[in-house]
């Protein structure tokens, strides 16, 4: 089958790869009808993820058709559309029982190189290095689906691949960073980083009851999405200072909330995006947390930190002093979709959401590796691009 493949530092590439085959009873195999880059996936584009290996399978959104099942797979049959979610999940563990699916004690079997760098493993993701597991991803023809029995969500034929394709991430994503959020009537959220997963940050907060969104990036196309598309209140963080500015909107309290949607790649200007880089070159720091500090720093006393952007290993000059005195909180985490796959598929069904409204650019899965090239330099507005393998 077809597969994009990493090769290295911003090196993809379009690779004949052995068909995924059954190795386990509780697995499917998945013809895939849609997938999706994620902004995640730019930090292996960029060599910012260890323990990468070229020939890996790229991808971790992505929808399709049940070719086969294992035995143990009583839920699904040949023939049935189903959305998987990214992170892989046992169903029955400690983390699992308590709906945590992303951090499952048994589906990573690289567990022990997790443990070095985070004292702990979570959950095997597809296609997300192999400190996850070494999963082939989704950006191929078929995959190989563990835990099928407890994964995968059957759609109905009445919404399309794009209405229904980012449940398998930044849908839920977007929703759990305004659930960690504990929004009031009344709230007023900040949200970092008008992405995908920013975007639907904004609409999320929005559905569970915000009266105010604010929503700060640097790209015009995104920032009009978010205006446009999500209600949200916008400011362009290289023309205003973004502190000063939330303090005005909000009479001086700050945001009640703040989502940093963004992750270990952010940017600023002037020194301290310099700084940030120069420890990066220097091996001193692995993540720039230029988001999370001015998060941190921009929310009301007594509010909450909620951290959906992805951070790898560690991070430098956080503002501790202001978060410990403020009594701030943060609630953070890769996001336990399996939680979310049936209320968000209901308010999809309901119409009181349609996420495709962020795409962007569909692609060939042959024009992967030019999609990810275009989704990083934010070519021609891209914001969301959407492969098509068949």
């Amino acid at each position: 089958m077809k597969a994009n493949c990493w090769m290295g530092k911003r090196d993809l590439r379009i690779q004949n790869v052995p068909d995924p085959k059954i190795l386990n009873k509780r697995d499917a195999i998945v013809r895939i009808t849609a997938t999706a880059i994620c902004g995640s996936d730019l930090h292996l584009y960029n060599g910012m993820v260890p323990t990468m290996e070229a020939g890996d399978v790229m991808g971790h959104e992505f929808m399709g058709v049940v070719e086969e099942t294992g035995p143990g797979v009583k839920n699904l049959k040949r023939g049935d559309r189903v959305v998987v979610p990214f992170p892989i999940a046992c169903g029955g563990c400690w983390s699992c029982s308590h709906q945590m699916y992303s951090l499952c004690e048994n589906s990573n079997p690289n567990a022990g190189m997790a443990e070095k760098l985070w004292g702990h493993s979570g959950a095997g993701i597809f296609g997300y290095s192999h400190l996850t597991g070494g999963f082939a991803g989704g950006q191929a023809e078929y995959a190989r689906v563990p835990f099928a029995d407890v994964g995968p969500i059957k759609v109905p034929e009445s919404l399309t691949d794009e209405q229904v394709l980012f449940l398998s991430d930044i849908f839920p994503t977007g929703y759990m960073g305004a659930e960690m959020c504990s929004i009031q009537p009344g709230d007023t959220i900040a949200v970092w980083g008008c992405g995908p997963v920013g975007q639907l940050a904004i609409k999320s907060a929005y559905l569970l009851g915000a009266e105010r969104v604010i929503a700060i990036d640097r790209f015009p196309a995104r920032l009009r999405m978010a205006h446009d598309k999500g209600g949200a209140e916008t400011l362009h963080y290289e023309e205003t200072d973004v502190l000063e500015a939330l303090q005005e909107a909000t009479g001086g309290r700050g945001p009640d909330a703040c989502i940093d949607a963004v992750g270990l790649e952010a940017h600023t200007p002037g020194i301290v995006h310099a700084y940030d880089r120069a420890k990066q070159a220097m091996m001193l720091e692995s993540d720039r947390p230029i988001a999370l500090r001015q998060a941190v720093m921009a929310c009301r006393n007594g509010g909450t930190v909620s951290v959906i952007g992805v951070y790898g290993g560690f991070i430098d000059k956080f503002p501790m002093g202001s978060f410990m005195n403020r009594s701030l909180t943060m609630r953070t985490g890769q996001t336990h979709v399996h939680r979310y796959l049936k209320p968000l598929l209901e308010r999809i069904e309901k119409g009181e959401i349609d996420p495709s409204y962020i795409i962007t650019h569909r692609l060939k899965l042959d024009e992967a590796p030019e999609g990810f090239a275009k989704f990083l330099a934010k070519d021609d507005d891209c914001i969301k691009v959407v492969l098509k393998p068949h």
